[in-house]
């Protein structure tokens, strides 16, 4: 067996949050090794990276769920004990209920509901001096999503509930006010979607049977048990708050686009090809998630290197993303890049690896990458817009990160 190297601290915990995204490859480059052991809160943890360590990572017979999340994560970003935590038959029970609602038609639902917001603030942009992207994209995805999911959401809401999902997806590598506010956030909306899971189960609320509400709502676990209020509640914010999270990205790829003003017509092309390709590599390039965790379920050997049962393992997300043996000039935003990949579900994973229906690969990537191209198409299609001279610097010391100015846009006129 092969000795791991080791970083030598008591616990690198406030470094983490001081380097951010970095922290695990920065470690691999200097012990020149896909593989190195840490402490995080308190614990010995050991860090993997590259696609044949994604593919042990992603081997249920080898690694669990239960266990790895931290609690603070749990209580703001995920919220506690959903899909994300489960393992085994339980956890393919509840994926199929997530998977099932990831059809074509369920995404063109999601789409037309998004296009309907987009329009209607596109028409309210073009009275406007300016517009912070970042923040309304936010309101227009939460619009988009609850009116897919069949969530009732008045106009008067539609700012505050959008801030509430960012505010838990802010809070996830944060230990400041950050992860306060996530967690009043999570508090809020919990209250409000847990009403309305109580209002369709009281039958004073009939959403549609195909609607993400009504299919939530009504869900048995493996056991014949109609889902806790509370479950069902944490698991419609599950599919809700990572759409209206596609604003990060959103507010990145008009990034991409501004610095990058020589794709435009490329982009413009009615195909969507290469619109597929540049969201891509903007998921690719650009900061989403820095790394993942799962416990080892049984005690195995792997790379000359023996994983405890019980122990910590996190796998490098960000590091992989950027790593030159995967990546041709990994530093340069190039769509072209993805022109006739043929990537594993071990080598691209900005929102996880692994396999789609059986394993813990996020389930709605398919949406993100959809919803993400309209998003692109509107920015290149429908307006034409000035960026101002703003502080469009984004930090990797901070998880998440975006944009500091929100990408401003202005002079916003309809093509």
């Amino acid at each position: 067996m092969t000795n791991i190297p080791e970083e030598k601290t008591l616990d690198s915990s406030i470094t983490l949050l001081q380097e951010g995204f970095p922290f695990l490859h920065k470690r691999m480059q200097q012990f020149n090794s896909d593989i190195f052991k840490t402490r995080l809160l308190g614990e010995e943890v050991i860090c993997i990276h590259g696609p044949e360590a994604a593919q042990v990572f992603y081997d249920t017979s080898k690694f669990q769920r239960k266990g790895a999340i931290p609690k603070p994560v749990q209580k703001t970003l995920l919220g506690e004990d959903g899909v994300q935590t489960m393992d085994d038959v339980a956890h393919r029970h509840r994926k199929a209920m997530f998977m099932s609602l990831m059809s074509k038609a369920s995404i063109n639902h999601l789409l037309a509901q998004c296009d309907r917001a987009w329009r209607a603030y596109v028409t309210k942009w073009v009275n406007m001096p300016e517009v912070v992207l970042f923040e309304d994209v936010q309101e227009i995805m939460c619009l988009g999503a609850c009116a897919w999911a069949g969530v009732p959401l008045k106009p008067t809401e539609v700012r505050q509930r959008a801030q509430d999902f960012t505010a838990m997806v802010d809070a996830f590598g944060a230990a400041d006010m950050r992860h306060y506010r996530g967690r009043k956030a999570r508090s809020r909306t919990e209250s409000w979607v847990g009403g309305i899971i109580e209002q369709v189960r009281k039958k004073k609320l009939h959403p549609d049977e195909n609607s993400p509400l009504y299919i939530v709502a009504w869900h048995y676990d493996t056991a014949g048990k109609l889902l806790s209020k509370k479950m069902a509640t944490v698991e419609l914010i599950n599919l809700l708050r990572p759409i209206v999270a596609i604003a990060y990205y959103v507010a990145f790829s008009a990034l991409a686009l501004h610095k990058h003003p020589e794709y435009l017509e490329r982009l413009r092309q009615p195909d969507g090809r290469f619109r597929e390709m540049f969201v891509q590599e903007v998921r690719r390039f650009y900061p989403f998630a820095p790394f993942l965790g799962a416990r080892v379920r049984n005690e195995f050997d792997w790379g000359g290197n023996h994983f405890k049962k019980g122990k910590l393992v996190l796998l490098d997300v960000y590091g992989m993303l950027h790593d030159p043996r995967l990546w041709e000039k990994p530093e340069l935003f190039k769509p072209e890049r993805f022109a006739n990949w043929q990537g594993s579900p071990f080598d691209f994973i900005p929102q996880g690896g692994g396999e789609f229906e059986l394993g813990h690969r996020c389930a709605g990537e398919w949406i993100t990458i959809e919803v993400m191209k309209q998003a692109l198409g509107f920015l290149v299609n429908h307006i034409s817009y000035e960026v101002p001279p703003q502080n469009l610097y984004y930090k990797l010391d901070r998880m998440p990160t975006y944009p500091q100015s929100g990408v401003i846009i202005s002079n916003i006129r309809r093509i």
